[in-house]
């Protein structure tokens, strides 16, 4: 077989998993998380139409252009940031450019510090460097937010340091409150704004132990997402001075950003912010329930360096390490939805170096049914379906 076919054949046997994960998730009694976006048209539909009347009132005339309900939105996520202003975005990646580009022309320079692992830098294509003109420079690699040290030694200038809160790819991590705080007055002391890529920032509060304005306070604009903890349908928004806004408002036309109407969008927000948000903090601290017997569960089984990443989860969300390759476990997780009707793990896995593979764990609604003795004999059963260690 040519590598062309040999390669083709690994995509459509990834692609066959995939779809099976997918039917494993749609007919499974039990997960851990249960997204909307999983869900049928019928379904999310449903959620628009069972909205209730104190979220927002569905006889009010649909917006044109970003007035109306997406206005009001504008104004409720301002509030709960503590900002002067808000703007609504269609897609965070657009949100964050704009913001980045309006603080260029302020500062006058376009660099901008942030993490290996920042969101723009792995997964949005070089769009800084390709579509707004910024330069974007890595202050660290590691496993962790850059540190308040590491700030302050950066050997080149930079405009704007941007901080993804939490850091997703290094497992959903936050720093400490205290270490927080002086890797923003760092930022300072070298006359630079700070910008928060807080597409998760709405989980956060748990462990600052702060409220969601204590926290954006500490940036001169953050950045919030509709549907990654929400369950909307999309949408983002930039909050901050209101001058800053009112730019961003401008840039965002000229991006493409003024979408002539976006109600199913802003009305899904609304319900998130209703639903949602107040059950984030049990979302979070039943994480950590789900993690420790994740860890206790794999010792019990005799799997070798099984991890949770980190050991106690700083949000809803967390990694899991096993030491096999990523088809293996894929294969094992989707098995035990299919033949059991629980589905542990519902995401795909990746690889995380030679001999190892890492998924993702997120805890909602669902897996608040889940005690840890259901997540230590889930754990019992799921190891039964891998391989034996040499």
């Amino acid at each position: 077989m040519t590598d062309t076919g040999e390669q083709g054949e690994e995509r459509s046997a990834r692609e066959r998993l995939r779809e099976r994960r997918s039917a494993a998730h749609r007919n499974a009694q039990r997960v851990l998380s249960r997204a909307g976006w999983r869900g049928t048209i019928r379904e999310r539909l449903a959620l628009l139409r069972e909205t209730p009347p104190q979220v927002y009132d569905l006889d009010e005339p649909t917006d044109m252009y970003g007035d109306r309900i997406v206005a009001s939105l504008e104004e409720r996520v301002a509030a709960l940031l503590g900002t002067e202003a808000a703007a609504f975005f269609p897609t965070g990646t657009m949100a964050q450019q704009v913001a980045l580009r309006c603080w260029a022309g302020r500062t006058g320079d376009p660099t901008v510090a942030l993490h290996a692992l920042a969101h723009p830098e792995v997964h949005e294509r070089n769009a800084f460097s390709q579509v707004s003109g910024l330069r974007p420079v890595r202050v660290t690699d590691a496993p962790r937010l850059p540190t308040a040290e590491e700030i302050r030694d950066f050997p080149e200038p930079f405009g704007t340091l941007m901080l993804e809160l939490p850091l997703r790819d290094a497992g959903f991590v936050l720093p400490s409150w205290e270490e927080l705080t002086e890797l923003v007055a760092a930022a300072r002391e070298r006359d630079a704004v700070v910008h928060f890529d807080g597409a998760r920032l709405w989980e956060s509060t748990v462990h600052f132990d702060r409220t969601l304005d204590e926290i954006a306070g500490l940036a001169d604009s953050v950045y919030v997402s509709f549907y990654k903890s929400l369950d909307g349908f999309g949408g983002a928004a930039l909050a901050g001075p209101k001058t800053l806004v009112e730019e961003a408002k401008t840039w965002r036309h000229r991006y493409g950003g003024m979408v002539f109407q976006q109600f199913p969008t802003a009305l899904s927000a609304f319900a998130g912010l209703e639903r949602e948000l107040p059950r984030l903090p049990d979302y979070v601290r039943h994480a950590r329930v789900v993690a420790a017997a994740l860890r206790e569960g794999f010792a019990a089984a005799g799997v070798p360096w099984a991890r949770v990443n980190p050991e106690e989860p700083h949000t809803h969300e967390f990694q899991v390490w096993l030491p096999y390759d990523p088809e293996v476990v894929a294969e094992a997780a989707v098995r035990q939805a299919e033949e059991t009707g629980t589905l542990l793990f519902g995401n795909g896995w990746q690889p995380g170096g030679p001999g190892l593979a890492l998924t993702e764990v997120t805890v909602r609604s669902a897996g608040l049914e889940w005690t840890a003795a259901d997540v230590r004999a889930a754990v019992a059963d799921f190891a039964t379906r891998l391989p034996e260690k040499a």
